[in-house]
């Protein structure tokens, strides 16, 4: 077994996949529509579906905001530099919520950045191994 995917409801497809391709630089895999069951699904990720998770963006037809709810936490996404990468998601238009740097009660280097629905996503600092 191993995990597919994680889903995700969204308000405005385009805007999602701009925020996903290009500030967080995924790719767009594919994309459908569902005319009859008013929807559609686009797969975006860092590799194919078939080395790894990747997301869909779920769009339901005329429904422009959700709720992400108390139970929702995070994406978590590696990154070599999460200091970096804040600096390019703002060059790139995007939002970062918390500042790259050590994470409270430790010294991992994280950092969070949401996306245009409210959706949080942590950036995880690849740890050096020394030695």
């Amino acid at each position: 077994m191993r995990i597919l995917h994680t889903m995700l409801r969204v308000g405005n497809l385009e805007k999602s996949i701009t925020f996903y391709t290009e500030v967080l630089g995924m790719k767009l895999l594919r994309r459908h529509d569902y005319p009859e069951g008013k929807f559609t699904l686009a797969f975006v990720g860092y590799q194919d579906e078939t080395d790894g998770a990747v997301l869909e963006l779920t769009y339901n037809w005329g429904v422009e905001k959700y709720d992400p709810g108390s139970g929702y936490g995070h994406i978590a996404v590696e990154v070599d530099d999460a200091y970096q990468v804040c600096k390019l998601v703002k060059q790139r238009g995007g939002k970062v919520v918390r500042e790259a740097g050590p994470m409270k009660h430790g010294s991992t280097v994280i950092a969070f950045v949401e996306d245009p629905d409210g959706y949080k996503i942590e950036f995880i600092q690849k740890k050096m191994i020394t030695g």
